[in-house]
C-alpha cells in the first residue's frame, strides 16, 4: 500500500490520500517536530514525501490514535532522528505507552462489560414482555 517506486516523491494531496491524514496534519506533523527527516522540497517550495516519510506517518498516526501525547511522540521523533546508541530510550518510551494503552483497554472492556449487561437486561425484558418496568425517573427500581 504504501510502495513508492522510482518516483520523485508524492505531493502533499497524494500522500495525504495514501496514509489517511488530512494535509492539515501532515504540515501540522512537520511544524510540530514529528517527522524523523526533513521533508523534500519542489524548486517551487512544494513538499516531496517519499516511502520513509509515509511509513513514519503511519507509525505517529498509529501512536496518536492509542493516546500518546504530541510532546511522546515528538520526542520519539527525535530519538530515532538521533540514530543509533539510544535504543534503550525507545524502548522505554514505548513499554511506558503500552502500560497506558492497556489500562485503556482495561477501562473500555469494564465498560463494555456493562454495556453488555444493559443488553441483556433488556433483551430479558422486552422477550418477557414487561420492558415497561425498567427503571424510569418517576419510578427507582432497576436503573435501566
Amino acid at each position: 500500500m504504501l510502495e513508492v517506486k522510482d518516483q520523485p516523491g508524492l505531493s502533499i494531496a497524494e500522500t495525504a490520500h495514501r496514509t489517511g491524514v488530512s494535509v492539515h496534519t501532515l504540515r501540522y506533523y512537520e511544524r510540530a517536530g514529528l517527522v524523523v527527516t526533513p521533508v523534500d522540497r519542489t524548486c517551487g517550495g512544494q513538499r516531496r514525501y517519499h516511502e520513509l516519510d509515509l511509513k513514519w506517518i503511519v507509525v505517529c498516526t498509529k501512536l496518536r490514535a492509542t493516546g500518546m501525547p504530541i510532546r511522546s511522540i515528538r520526542r520519539y521523533a527525535e530519538l530515532v532522528a538521533a540514530g543509533p546508541g539510544n535504543e534503550q530510550e525507545r524502548l522505554a518510551l514505548m513499554e511506558a505507552h503500552r502500560v497506558d494503552v492497556r489500562a485503556r483497554l482495561a477501562e473500555i472492556q469494564e465498560n463494555l462489560a456493562l454495556i453488555d449487561h444493559k443488553i441483556d437486561v433488556y433483551r430479558g425484558r422486552v422477550v418477557a414482555g414487561d420492558a415497561d418496568r425498567l427503571w424510569a425517573p418517576s419510578r427507582l427500581t432497576d436503573p435501566g
